[in-house]
């Protein structure tokens, strides 16, 4: 199968903000009169959207959660969010992605945005970082009812990229999936996808098994490699 497209992951693949997601989270919690464990935060959330990081914390605690009650602590923390974004002078975006977008653009690659994360957020910060002009499609966690691990995300995105270039006929064998969490692996492995795993969370090893490909920083990855193999 030919390389058509090239699926990017966004918190800890994009952007480096996972502290942040973090302390917003246990802010919220301990508002509700909750903790955070140590370690929880990897565990669950990781890769996950923010409605199932939540909605599972909660009901570990033996919170009786309704569609209302995490919607609410859902806009309390990405408001919390976005406003922090504001204050900072500088995003904590990759240094290397923008090197790596333009090899892939180079190749003649569609590009696009899977993520956990909301669109505000994820529009947000392409628009400060300019880059939002590189992403043909973006699909956010509040556009899916089934978080990664499951593949709805991925599938939703080759949707939307066989409607905008039908000619091209989009297999989702097509395209490879960049991703740091298992979460992510796992969603885009589950859609038959080819997967670079990028250290940036877990270390090298704890990837390697479970990607065709595993690099410990995006300026690492070779595309001229990954367009030949996928040409076999």
């Amino acid at each position: 199968m030919t390389l058509k497209a090239v699926l990017f992951d966004f918190n800890g693949t994009i952007v480096n903000d996972e502290p942040l997601h973090e302390q917003f989270i246990a802010e919220i919690l301990v508002e509700e009169n909750l903790r955070l464990n140590a370690g929880e935060f990897r565990e669950v959330c990781l890769g996950r959207s923010d409605r199932a990081c939540f909605s599972e914390l909660l009901v570990r605690r033996g919170r009786f959660v309704t569609e209302a009650y995490l919607d609410e602590l859902l806009d309390r923390k990405s408001q919390r969010y976005q406003e922090h974004l504001q204050t900072l002078e500088m995003l904590p975006i990759y240094p290397d992605l923008t090197d790596l977008i333009l090899q892939l653009r180079t190749a003649n690659l569609v590009l696009g945005v899977v993520s956990g994360a909301t669109r505000s957020e994820i529009e947000l910060i392409l628009d400060r970082a300019q880059l939002a002009a590189q992403f043909e499609v973006i699909v956010s966690g509040d556009e899916v009812k089934n978080s990664k691990p499951d593949p709805e995300g991925y599938l939703l995105a080759v949707d939307r990229l066989r409607q905008r270039y039908p000619e091209a006929n989009l297999q989702a064998s097509e395209c490879l999936a960049i991703e740091d969490s298992y979460a992510g692996i796992a969603a885009a492995k589950n859609a038959q996808m080819q997967v670079v795993g990028v250290a940036h969370t877990y270390p090298f090893h704890m990837l390697q098994r479970m990607c065709d490909w595993t690099i410990d920083r995006l300026s690492e990855l070779e595309v001229d490699r990954v367009l030949s193999r996928s040409m076999l």
